[in-house]
């Protein structure tokens, strides 16, 4: 299996265009078990994908961790691994994210993942405020002069967010959520980013699993999957749950959408193919919580470009039943 690779913004890093997200293995997806978890990392590194994304509250470190042991079990060439800071202040406001606060939390990090260095820091979905304050920018800039990290970027909810930070111009990245039931970061935010060359991590592709076409009106969700407990924002921002669609919306959405799936693609794959058919995309990272999961993952960049009326046709699925609950709010 071959993973296409893209250029990731102004590093010099050339990364797979599928990389792992490591959500799952750590923890808000009901219960994921730790061999599994290594199974799935190893699967996807296998198959050559070479950039993880993580964060310091995936499992209160778990995730990370998970990654040290796996990457320090496979030796070799490491991959690129991206996590966050910020999610574990308590509470969780604008006032915390202060130098002393990013460098514990880096320190930590650090300490989870086994390293000297940090390859790649987001600031994960931090309050709108922060995005306002150069001091923030400032401290990270430290941070890399520190030589703690090597870059740091942004994980944000919306696009006003996105364009917000990179007119920071030290910003290397920005993660956002952009699938087939959120499409206005390709309007204004990703001309921008290609203009700026900003690398763009594509999380939630999979809208939460509601893309993979095997969820139904009964399906049901253990009482720690954050698609029990969040499912109308009660725990964070409703958006990172099927991409803030109402459920049996999405399920309506997605019966017609099957229709376009290539006879040699599950659906799962159409998604993730559909998503790299945008330039501006640096990598998209699907979650695997097993090996069957990361290796089908891995596949979809093998898949042929999609043709201009599949991809219309999504677009008017979307603007037809998705449009009216998501379009205005991120």
């Amino acid at each position: 299996m071959t993973i296409a690779t893209r250029r990731f913004g102004r590093t010099n890093w050339s990364l797979s265009e599928i990389g792992f997200g490591a959500w799952a293995i750590g923890g808000s997806w009901g219960n994921v078990d730790e061999a599994d978890a290594r199974a799935s990392l190893h699967a996807a590194l296998d198959a050559g994908m070479t950039f993880i994304d993580t964060a310091d509250v995936y499992g209160d470190g778990r995730s990370e961790r998970i990654i040290r042991d796996v990457l320090r079990e496979r030796g070799g060439e490491r991959p690129i691994v991206a996590t966050k800071a910020g999610r574990r202040l308590s509470p969780h406001v604008a006032d915390g994210y202060t130098k002393a606060n990013l460098e514990a939390f880096i320190d930590r990090s650090l300490a989870n993942l086994g390293v000297e260095v940090l390859d790649l820091v987001q600031l994960h979905c931090p309050p709108p405020e922060v995005y306002h304050r150069p001091e923030v920018f400032d401290a990270l800039d430290s941070l890399v002069a520190a030589g703690k990290i090597r870059y740091y970027g942004v994980s944000v909810e919306k696009v006003e967010e996105a364009l917000k930070a990179i007119s920071f111009p030290n910003v290397t990245s920005v993660q956002i959520i952009y699938n087939m039931f959120r499409l206005r970061p390709a309007e204004l935010f990703f001309p921008e980013a290609l203009r700026r060359d900003v690398g763009v991590i594509v999380r939630v592709p999979l809208a939460s699993g509601m893309l993979t076409g095997k969820m139904s009106a009964g399906s049901q969700f253990a009482a720690d999957d954050h698609r029990n407990f969040n499912r109308h924002g009660e725990a964070f921002d409703v958006g990172e749950t099927f991409s803030g669609v109402p459920f049996d919306v999405a399920l309506e959405a997605v019966e017609e959408l099957r229709a376009l799936v290539p006879g040699n693609a599950s659906m799962a794959q159409f998604a993730l193919r559909w998503i790299l058919m945008e330039e501006a995309v640096s990598v998209v990272i699907p979650g695997a919580r097993t090996r069957e999961q990361a290796a089908a993952n891995a596949a979809s960049s093998e898949l042929a470009p999609l043709p201009a009326a599949t991809m219309e046709r999504v677009r008017d699925i979307y603007r037809r039943r998705i449009a009216p609950h998501v379009h205005h709010r991120w």
